[in-house]
């Protein structure tokens, strides 16, 4: 069959790369460069050359096992890395490394400190008692509400939870504390976040997350379409029909493997559910810039982490997050290579290296809902969607939801094996 995969995320990158050992598929990207957020800068700076990620960079083997496996099946090798995180208060000067002991009160004062013990009091009461969310019947409340009828103080929720989730999704403290409190817990759990000991070991891509895009290109055999922008879909009675700039095309089957509202703005001929079911998943903007400012980062070298937080003055203002690129890709250079979200104002211009924008699901009780609705639309009209945003939003839902359309389109993975399916899917985890 001729099918037409429009978007070069993970979703798109995996639908492509399965559906195309049976299938003719044409691969359709706006971008001068294939991998959405999978994105590697090549850097030099004081002779030296370097590879910085800005957007995919961590995954571990345990909760990303079809992102491993392809990484496995193409030879892309990875390393360890440290998944640490940290707190930075503009308002109180606070600062914390949640790493160690010694970097938790990196700021010794702390050791005497009411609201900081009880803060750290009421993680660990969080861990104890957060989980029985995921076997309470009916709608759970949002995280705000949550924390406000079980008596957590505003230093967890603000100072810890908050800041954490925020730098998770990237969306700002309001978007968080309207989130459905079982959903975070879900993840968390999954992800083995609600205990001290124990955690998984992440691991980067070696040479930088695009080594992975180069080794799909090197495995693949299909019709590359770079800087090529769709501009409408409609569907007929034998297929879809692409207008984009290289002209109308007609293919047997189409996957949108681009955002939700992306796809939803495409098509022309959208139904009542599409518009119900993609409609409620809308994304936001975050800008981002990779530069080597330190100043962002917190003022104790001993509270430099992996995730660095930043708590504005201004209530109202969203807290912000650094990702220290040296510590997560185990750069060794003399000064640091820092990516940093919607705080561009603050870095000095003359440290810049790059600015981009990305664009990340925003959840809600609304949109949770509307993942329960996927099977309303998939396949309907020979039009397949396959994005994160079917799951939490990170590289493993992606490649979760573009294994479920090639298995659909009769392309199970690995072939000859058991099928790649068969793993539960991030819905079903998040509806439990």
């Amino acid at each position: 069959m001729r099918i037409a995969v429009v978007g070069s995320g993970i979703a798109g990158l995996a639908s492509a790369w399965l559906l195309s050992r049976q299938h003719e598929v044409t691969l359709f990207e706006a971008a001068s460069y294939f991998g959405g957020h999978t994105q590697t800068h090549d850097v030099e700076q004081h002779g030296r050359r370097y590879r910085i990620d800005s957007g995919f960079i961590v995954h571990n083997p345990a909760h990303y096992p079809l992102l491993t496996r392809m990484f496995d099946e193409l030879g892309v090798a990875s390393q360890p890395t440290t998944m640490s995180f940290s707190v930075h208060s503009q308002a109180s000067g606070l600062e914390y490394n949640a790493a160690t002991l010694d970097t938790l009160f990196c700021q010794r004062r702390n050791l005497l400190s009411p609201r900081f013990i009880g803060m750290v009091r009421d993680l660990t009461r969080f861990y104890r008692e957060a989980p029985a969310l995921l076997d309470a019947p009916g709608n759970s409340p949002t995280l705000g509400d949550y924390l406000a009828e079980h008596g957590y103080g505003s230093a967890f929720r603000d100072e810890h939870l908050v800041p954490m989730a925020s730098a998770l999704w990237s969306s700002p403290a309001t978007q968080i504390l309207g989130f459905p409190a079982r959903y975070l817990v879900q993840f968390m759990a999954n992800h083995q976040m609600l205990q001290v000991a124990g955690r998984p070991q992440w691991r980067v891509v070696q040479g930088g997350s695009s080594t992975y895009v180069r080794a799909l290109r090197a495995h693949w055999s299909l019709h590359e379409r770079l800087n090529s922008p769709v501009r409408a879909i409609r569907r007929d009675a034998n297929g879809v029909v692409i207008d984009s700039a290289d002209g109308l095309e007609h293919f047997e089957h189409i996957v949108l493997a681009c955002h939700s509202d992306q796809a939803l703005a495409l098509l022309t001929d959208a139904d009542e559910r599409e518009h119900a079911v993609l409609g409620a998943m809308p994304y936001q903007a975050n800008d981002t810039v990779l530069h080597t400012d330190a100043s962002v980062l917190p003022r104790r070298r001993k509270a430099w982490a992996a995730w660095n937080a930043w708590l504005p003055r201004d209530p109202n203002e969203a807290c912000t997050v650094s990702y220290c690129m040296n510590l997560l890709q185990g750069i060794d250079a003399p000064e640091p290579f820092v990516v940093t979200l919607n705080r561009s104002a603050a870095i000095d211009p003359d440290k810049v290296l790059a600015r981009m924008q990305y664009h990340h699901p925003v959840y809600s009780h609304a949109s949770v809902a509307a993942q329960a609705r996927k099977p309303e639309i998939q396949g309907r009209r020979r039009t397949w969607f396959a994005g994160a945003y079917w799951g939490w939003g990170f590289h493993e839902d992606g490649m979760r939801s573009a294994v479920d359309v090639a298995a659909a389109l009769g392309v199970p993975w690995p072939i000859g094996g058991a099928a790649a399916h068969a793993v539960p899917s991030a819905a079903a985890e998040m509806q439990a």
